[in-house]
């Protein structure tokens, strides 16, 4: 008998029950900001070119380029268009670029777990060990932001199969790791539920643009297609779109260009969406719907 995942029932989702959004808005909009950090010399990141010897100079420069120059105009860009994000973090992040964190803190953004470093993978370690990685990431944001994070994206989007039980355990109220739908879905563990908050990896610049070769036109010209079309299906259903971002990707000027523009679409649509985050979705969650999710 082959394994089945045991997380969640099926559901289509023409058959589910009805809600809206908050002002009765029908779609809800979020960016999903990874900022990451990379050890140099060793260890797991996104690549260019294909990597030499370490230390790998060329990938991890371009890696670094992001949290020195890109991430600080995708703020500036943000604050244009007066758009919240969701910033999924590396604990690390907070020793290695302490002025970046401190940035979108003063912005008000929320702050989402994103393990310690990018530079592993938590499904490579034991039970024991992962929850030890995800204690240590979650100690790290609560001391540096005042609050605990709600939500949870693994680096590499790598679970084991204790992952969900782990989360919910550690107090997480969401996670961010499965794509298997465009509305929230109540997940179970052995303490409980936890959500699901839809993130994209369709809609995200890393299988785009470095498994896909995507260019910047025609990653923006995918986001605004994305996001018209579920406009359109949302008068079905109540949908969660999100923008999965890297800004060594999206922070080089070229493509910057080209998300200011996919991005200030969706803001000329504000009237009709609800511009969120992740938190706030989960809250709503929780909080307003919680017995029309399936």
């Amino acid at each position: 008998m082959q394994m089945q995942q045991g997380r969640y029932a099926y559901s289509p989702i023409t058959k589910r029950p009805d809600y809206c959004w908050p002002e009765g808005k029908r779609l809800a909009v979020y960016v999903g900001l990874n900022l990451e950090h990379f050890a140099f010399g060793e260890g797991l990141g996104a690549e260019l070119a294909p990597g030499g010897p370490q230390p790998d100079v060329l990938n991890y420069a371009w890696r670094d380029y992001g949290n020195r120059v890109g991430a600080w105009r995708l703020l500036e860009l943000f604050d244009a268009l007066d758009l919240p994000a969701s910033v999924i973090t590396n604990s690390a992040m907070y020793d290695y670029a302490p002025e970046l964190m401190e940035a979108f803190r003063a912005r008000g953004d929320v702050i989402v777990g994103h393990g310690r470093t990018n530079s592993e993978r938590q499904s490579d370690l034991n039970k024991v060990a992962e929850a030890a990685l995800i204690s240590e990431a979650t100690d790290i944001l609560r001391n540096a932001e005042g609050v605990p994070p709600k939500g949870w994206l693994s680096p590499w989007i790598a679970e084991s199969h204790d992952t969900p039980d782990l989360l919910s355990e550690a107090g997480y109220k969401y996670t961010l790791n499965w794509c298997m739908d465009d509305q929230p879905v109540w997940m179970n563990t052995n303490v409980g539920r936890i959500l699901s908050v839809p993130y994209p990896q369709e809609i995200n610049d890393i299988p785009s643009i470095v498994a896909r070769k995507d260019g910047a036109a025609e990653f923006a010209n995918m986001i605004i297609d994305n996001f018209d079309e579920m406009l359109e299906q949302s008068v079905g259903q109540p949908l969660v779109m999100g923008i999965a971002l890297h800004p060594y990707l999206v922070g080089q000027p070229y493509r910057l260009r080209q998300l200011r523009r996919a991005l200030s679409h969706i803001t000329s649509h504000r009237d009709q969406v609800w511009l969120t985050t992740s938190d706030a979705i989960s809250d709503y969650c929780y909080d307003a719907i919680s017995t029309l999710i399936t």
